[in-house]
């Protein structure tokens, strides 16, 4: 049987991806992997490219283990990923959906293994600096 993700790291992942939607131009077309995307660039200035596209490949081949498509997208040398319009084409928003989440976990999970929890935060706010994750909330939620 497969290591899972963890239900945490799904929930956080969640968020990341819902704030990173409600942060989108309103009307825009919503981008499967955007948040995989944004995380390329200040990842890539504290692991390299090369850095960056080992653990972005070592979190896909994770991922795939729990949702069997993602095994149909490739890391491209720039670290960005490959095959995502074809299987855009023969899946459903729902399955595209799980597969970003599962993937999106993964990544965090191998940054908190290799750099730890406060550094990737800190590279998460870099990434979404109005965000406010860590403190066990997200902006969404702070609706009084």
């Amino acid at each position: 049987m497969p290591n899972r993700t963890t239900p945490k790291l799904k929930e956080f992942a969640r968020g990341l991806l819902a704030y990173e939607a409600a942060a989108g131009q309103r009307g825009a077309p919503r981008s499967p992997f955007r948040v995989c995307e944004k995380l390329r660039q200040p990842l890539g200035k504290v692991l390299g490219v090369a850095g960056f596209r080992a653990l972005f490949s070592r979190a896909l081949a994770l991922a795939s283990g729990e949702v069997s498509w993602l095994q149909g997208l490739h890391i491209k040398a720039d670290g960005s990923l490959e095959g995502l319009q074809e299987l855009e084409a023969k899946l459903e928003k729902d399955e595209i959906a799980l597969g970003e989440v599962v993937l999106v976990a993964r990544l965090m999970e191998l940054l908190v293994t290799f750099i730890g929890p406060a550094l990737t935060l800190r590279l998460i706010h870099d990434a979404w600096p109005k965000a406010s994750f860590g403190d066990g909330e997200s902006d969404s939620r702070k609706e009084e």
